[in-house]
This record gives structure tokens, C-alpha cells and sequence, in this order.
């Protein structure tokens, strides 16, 4: 187990190395677990060592507490208050340019960490998830409510900034363009089942349940190819950018290399002989 005062990693499931799903939880429940520079840095190490260690086929990340993620820690925005009207911060830079700064240098990373992974990544939203928290909820592969959590965007209407940390890229295109600028401009709270009936998660779950849901949905996942996540994230980028015409020809040229690989002849045997398939653990590099 690795454990720092604000995240934590375990390791979930059965195989020698005592588990192949990790589970991060953010655990500054008190303050319902802000982006705070040590949370999002010591994250990112645990990110990393779930990337290196080929042994782990998936992630669950959740937090405790009630909130999910209450998003940037503004009490640890230096010079917020007197730097109200953009003034210079004690090294010279305006407090959006020092904003701006830790954003490309760290924030960003975090997510693109989780959106670049090569295992799938469930994320167990289990109360509030607010502003950058909502880009955090949204990074993973599946996302799984509790029925008490909620998404709000106060960025523009409280803050007068952009929704950011890839809100606007997630919101936009999971639900299209009205309900992402309704969400973005009234700052209504939009409530689990509502979230899944419109196609923002993956499913609404009893609140006692989500972390047993979200093992079992990561535990299915471990059964995947290795890099089936990768292709699923890939060819459903591509489908976003491309004509029908394009992606049918991605689909076929993607075909070309995995039809006959060691995955796809597994699968073809398993089906044959009646047997759920087992596919080969990740490779190291």
C-alpha cells in the first residue's frame, strides 16, 4: 500500500502479486478532496506506478467522504483576494498567468495521465463533484454515481472563468451542445439518475454500493485484452473527427493488424470450444 495524507492506493483481486485492480482513493474528506498541488502530484506518481506495473489490468479511482472532488483549492491560490483585479503576484506573474502555469505544467497532465493509461479506468463518484472536480469524474473509461452525487459547473455563473480541466471537452460531447451550455451558464446541479439518463455516466448506483459496483465493473474490465482500452479510446476519437467513409476505413485498417494477433485467435478459440477466453497480461514498454 502506498498512502500519503490526501491519496492512497490498494490493490483489489486475485493473482500472485496480491491484486491486478488498483484503487485510489482521494482521502481529504474534510475539505471534500480539492485539487491541491500535493493531492495532484502525489496522483500522478500513483498513476504512473499503476502504468509501469504490468501485473495491474485496471483502476478504480474514488474519494471519501461526501464529495467526489470540490475542485481547484481556492484557499491555496495565493494572493486571491488581493490579486482580485488581476494584480501581480509575488514573483511577478498575474494570478491567471500563475493559474494558467500550474494548469499546463501538472493539472492538465493529471488528466491526459488517466485519458492515456493503458488499463481502464472506473470512476466511482461518490457525492459531490464540482468544477475541475467534474473533469476528474469524467477522465476515466466508465463512470459509475452514487445516487447522492451531483455535477456542478460554478465557473462561469459564481466565478465568471470557463469551466476547465477538460469539462467543457467532456460535457460537450457527451451531451451535446444545449445541455453542455445550459450546465455551463445556470450552474444547476444536475443529480446522479439524471446524469445517467442523459448519458453523462455510466450508471446510478445505491450509494453503499459503489465501491463493491465499481471493483466488480473493474474486475470485468481486467479481463480485457491487453490494449483494448487503448483501441476503444483511439477509434472512438477518430469517429469524433471523421466522415462515415473515414472511419470505416480506420476500422478496416485496424483490423488489418489485430485480426490474426494472439488476442483475436484466443477469442476465436474460447468461442470455439465454449470457454470464456484469457487473454495475456500486459507487456512491460
Amino acid at each position: 500500500m502506498n498512502s500519503s495524507p490526501a491519496v492512497r492506493m490498494e490493490r483489489h483481486g486475485n493473482n500472485d502479486d496480491n491484486g491486478e485492480i488498483a484503487l485510489i482513493v482521494l482521502q481529504d474528506s474534510a475539505r471534500m478532496n480539492p485539487l491541491g498541488r500535493p493531492l495532484q502530484v502525489r496522483l500522478r506518481e500513483l498513476l504512473a506506478e499503476v502504468r509501469e506495473d504490468t501485473s495491474l489490468r485496471a483502476l478504480v479511482l474514488t474519494a471519501e467522504g461526501r464529495g467526489f472532488c470540490a475542485g481547484a483549492d481556492l484557499s491555496s491560490m495565493g494572493g486571491a483576494q488581493g490579486g482580485a483585479q488581476g494584480g501581480a503576484q509575488a514573483d511577478g506573474r498575474t494570478l491567471g498567468a500563475q493559474t494558467a502555469d500550474n494548469m499546463q505544467q501538472l493539472s492538465n497532465r493529471l488528466i491526459l495521465d488517466l485519458q492515456q493509461l493503458p488499463v481502464p479506468v472506473v470512476c466511482a463518484i461518490n457525492g459531490a463533484a464540482a468544477g475541475a472536480g467534474v473533469g476528474l469524474a469524467l477522465a476515466g473509461d466508465v463512470a459509475l454515481a452514487a445516487r447522492s452525487a451531483y455535477f456542478y459547473l460554478p465557473f462561469l455563473p459564481r466565478l465568471g472563468i470557463v469551466p476547465d480541466l477538460g469539462t467543457t471537452w467532456f460535457i460537450e460531447r457527451r451531451l451535446g451542445r444545449a445541455r453542455a451550455m445550459g450546465l455551463s451558464l445556470l450552474g444547476d446541479r444536475l443529480g446522479a439518475q439524471q446524469a445517467a439518463d442523459w448519458g453523462l455516466v455510466w450508471a446510478c448506483v445505491d450509494d453503499e454500493a459503489l465501491r463493491e459496483q465499481a471493483l466488480a465493473t473493474a474486475a470485468r474490465l481486467a479481463r480485457l485484452p491487453a490494449g483494448a482500452v487503448l483501441e476503444a479510446r483511439r477509434a472512438l476519437d477518430h469517429a469524433a473527427a471523421s466522415t462515415l467513409e473515414q472511419q470505416l476505413h480506420y476500422e478496416a485498417e485496424r483490423q488489418r493488424d489485430l485480426v490474426g494477433a494472439p488476442a483475436f485467435m484466443e477469442g476465436v478459440q474460447a468461442f470455439m470450444q465454449k470457454r470464456e477466453p484469457v487473454f495475456a497480461p500486459r507487456q512491460p514498454g
